[in-house]
């Protein structure tokens, strides 16, 4: 394989088997991160010539504040390992998260958002509450930022290869010829719906993210199409990801990540090589 030296990834697909059993790039020629398309030593030093702080966000409210532990033990150890990550943890029970210890260039902020209405209904009020702390706090922190799912357990190393303007995971269900993949939303009222035959891939709301800039314009633009239909009684059925992917139908993400990101532990892994992130079953 003939790795490109500006890029960091294999421009000419040359991957191996893999190269004739996956897609590597887009028809908009956004590159599609799969395991042995990347140089993580040349992503590496790219990245830290820059000085860069990424972000990651998660939610655990209620009874999700069982996974804290579990992820962040995880994410600390996988995610961006060895680059500065600022954590930013929503939670409505800060008095229940232990102490976790944290790598040297990894820091944790815990944001207390008891007593807010907005919070009765995590899947609907989740962009709109990052559009606003982004706009107001986290632009200020970090270059990039990404969303996470607080009930994942990441299994592998996820590095810089994720770095890009705007960044999407294709859903695991796509790639299983057996199964269906979820649909788009279909509502016509509802301002998540997709027209027939026009979504490229089916991104899941579990692990998206890009510069802090790209991910304010999509979660701003989530939180008003979710307002509009809440004003009109209508309610997308997957919810945020819903809206998600309606926006990226029009807003193409400049670089998409294989379903080896976010793996549903549901399917069989035998069509990836290496399973990065899982989600992992809550107690009752």
């Amino acid at each position: 394989a003939v790795v490109c030296v500006v890029c960091g990834f294999d421009c000419l697909m040359a991957i191996g088997k893999q190269a004739a059993d996956v897609l590597v790039l887009t028809p908009w020629l956004a590159p599609i991160v799969w395991e042995g398309t990347f140089s993580r030593d040349i992503l590496n030093a790219q990245y830290l010539q820059k000085n860069l702080v990424t972000g990651v966000v998660t939610f655990a409210v209620e009874k999700y504040v069982q996974f804290i532990e579990g992820f962040m033990r995880s994410a600390n150890k996988y995610f961006l390992a060895g680059h500065h990550v600022n954590f930013y943890l929503f939670t409505d029970n800060p008095e229940k998260i232990s102490h976790l210890q944290m790598a040297p260039e990894n820091q944790l902020f815990v944001i207390p958002v008891q007593n807010d209405p907005r919070w009765q209904d995590i899947p609907r009020s989740h962009m709109d509450i990052l559009s606003s702390y982004i706009h107001s706090q986290f632009q200020h922190e970090v270059d990039y930022l990404y969303c996470v799912d607080i009930d994942v357990q990441l299994l592998a190393h996820i590095g810089v290869e994720i770095i890009d303007a705007l960044v999407a995971t294709i859903s695991s269900w796509q790639v299983i010829p057996q199964h269906k993949d979820r649909d788009y939303e279909t509502h016509p009222g509802s301002q998540a719906a997709t027209p027939e035959g026009q979504g490229d891939f089916h991104y899941t709301a579990s692990f998206y993210g890009g510069s802090v800039d790209e991910v304010y314009k999509l979660t701003r633009a989530c939180s008003q199409g979710e307002m509009e239909d809440r004003e009109n009684g209508i309610e997308a059925w997957w919810h945020h990801e819903s809206h998600l992917n309606r926006y990226l139908l029009h807003h193409r993400p400049t670089r998409l990540l294989s379903p080896e990101y976010y793996w549903d532990t549901e399917l069989s892994s035998s069509a990836i090589q290496v399973k990065r992130m899982c989600p992992v079953h809550r107690d009752s």
